[in-house]
């Protein structure tokens, strides 16, 4: 079945790059159809460190362009999606041996100085026989430095993206695979295979854009298979999820005497997510799992610092994720850049393809601005950058004013108590007011599945944010998984089922 309708531009891939091409296309005009094989987020962008920040460790190698950009952009993007996005106190322990003290300071001054810091806070030096940050930690680490950067839910970010583009016009499909791509005419014709349904279809459009992340080397043999990216280092990232390791608010970067760091950072209230690992990867993207050697490493390079050691047997969760990084010859996973390349490719017919290659949560915003210059290159430009100053849905609320919004959301639902109120803030912002709509009562939201999740955000999540599974909701929607023992799944999962008829609503 062919699309009548040409689109301008077609996305493959439903991943932070993907959805932010999709936003900021769509908001300037452009006709969108974005196709996800999977769910959104379901790849690389759920498997993040889940930091909005700099990259302080990428000005030893030199980086400056990467990290002044990635710095400029954390209030950027924390002043549009307050509600998902938040200052985050960062410390640095000083490990004698490692980086020199006056080392790690002089970085953070440049840290501090380069990326147009307003609202965060800035450096500060620690004495941790005196300080809380000190508590957890093995009386060997005497000094620490406590510097700013941003934590993000990565997966409702993409999601939200997501939800932006299609409420400006794009089509979102997901569950939704691309099987075949040609150009005839000057048009591309996009073979389509429905999964859920089964259904097949071809799009037509002037120009295909290749945002499949550790997927890109394949989509583009597929599309144009005399020409190939071919520079795609592939890297996966593990996580360790324990329970509560420590009481304050603080995350830790950790250094280790292979060069590498590694952070532990307060997780869903009750945890902590240790993380990440690099390591060159081969194979699908979609099989990648946790090594035991990696679990070993993460436990180790915790257990070097902190009082109580970090087990194996205290995981609760892991995740991997595969980094479709841009292979700059790095002799070593983690050396690799962590910059955005775009490579244009064409088709047998000429047809202009824009493959996406690297890039990280951070700088997603400014790599789906430079795929725009392109299309503008290639379509003629319509609109102006315009994604630095929109909130993204739910987000319309001042940066410092998650705490007015909860105090409205609780005068507007007194029978809400204050921590369901901050949850359902912290995941929707503004929309919560959707989701609850007319409620006076607990009863009034439905069903509850178990550890507050009732049949009103279930519904909101069906019919407004694409989820169509069990993990779609407990995962990556929301992070109600880590509560699971405490849920229905039996009666959740059927109330899903029951609900996909209602995706037609969405995008």
């Amino acid at each position: 079945m062919a699309d009548a309708v040409v689109h301008d531009v077609f996305v493959i891939g439903g991943g932070i790059n993907g959805c932010g091409i999709a936003r900021d296309a769509a908001g300037r005009g452009y006709s969108v159809f974005l196709a996800e094989m999977n769910d959104l987020a379901s790849g690389t962008s759920s498997a993040a460190t889940k930091l909005i920040h700099g990259g302080l460790r990428y000005l030893e190698h030199y980086e400056f362009r990467l990290v002044r950009e990635a710095l400029m952009e954390r209030e950027v993007l924390w002043s549009i999606a307050p509600h998902i996005i938040w200052p985050l106190r960062i410390v640095l322990p000083h490990h004698k041996g490692l980086r020199p003290a006056w080392f790690l300071r002089l970085g953070l001054f440049v840290y501090d100085t380069l990326g147009g810091r307003k609202l965060l806070p800035p450096t500060r030096t620690l004495d941790l026989r005196a300080d809380p940050a000190g508590l957890p930690l093995q009386p060997g680490y005497v000094t620490a430095f406590e510097f700013s950067d941003c934590w993000a839910d990565d997966a409702r970010l993409v999601v939200l993206n997501a939800r932006d583009a299609a409420n400006r016009g794009a089509t979102i499909r997901t569950r939704t695979k691309v099987v075949s791509a040609r150009n005839e005419g000057g048009l591309w014709q996009v073979g389509l295979h429905e999964l859920t349904t089964g259904q097949r279809s071809v799009v037509a459009a002037r120009l295909l854009i290749n945002a499949s992340g550790p997927w890109v080397d394949r989509v583009s043999a597929t599309t144009s298979p005399q020409t190939t990216v071919d520079s795609v280092r592939l890297v996966r990232g593990s996580h360790i999820v324990v329970r509560r390791h420590y009481e304050h608010d603080r995350c830790y970067m950790f250094q280790n005497a292979d060069g590498r760091i590694i952070f532990a950072i307060p997780y869903e209230g009750e945890f902590t997510l240790i993380g990440t690992t690099d390591e060159d990867y081969e194979g699908d993207p979609a099989d990648a799992m946790i090594s035991q050697h990696e679990i070993e490493y993460l436990c180790g390079a915790a257990s070097g610092y902190f009082n109580k050691p970090v087990e194996a047997g205290d995981i609760v969760w892991s995740y991997s994720g595969v980094r479709p990084l841009y292979d700059d010859g790095a002799s070593s996973a983690q050396e690799a850049t962590r910059d955005y390349v775009l490579k244009l490719s064409r088709g047998p017919d000429g047809g202009p393809m824009i493959n996406v290659i690297g890039g990280k949560l951070t700088t997603y915003r400014r790599l789906a601005e430079a795929t725009l210059d392109k299309v503008a290159e290639l379509l003629g430009p319509r609109g102006s950058p315009w994604t630095g100053t929109a909130p993204l849905p739910g987000g319309e609320f001042a940066p410092t004013g998650y705490p007015q919004t909860v105090a409205g959301l609780k005068r507007d639902y007194p029978f809400l108590d204050l921590a369901y109120a901050q949850r359902l803030v912290r995941l929707y912002g503004s929309l919560a007011r959707k989701i609850l709509g007319i409620a006076r009562s607990y009863s009034d939201l439905g069903r509850n599945f178990g550890d507050d999740l009732y049949e009103a955000e279930v519904r909101y999540l069906v019919a407004d944010e694409w989820a169509i599974t069990l993990e779609d909701v407990l995962w990556r929607r929301t992070k109600r998984g880590l509560h699971a023992a405490s849920i229905n799944l039996v009666a959740l999962d059927e109330f899903i089922r029951s609900g996909v008829a209602r995706q037609a609503a969405v995008g």
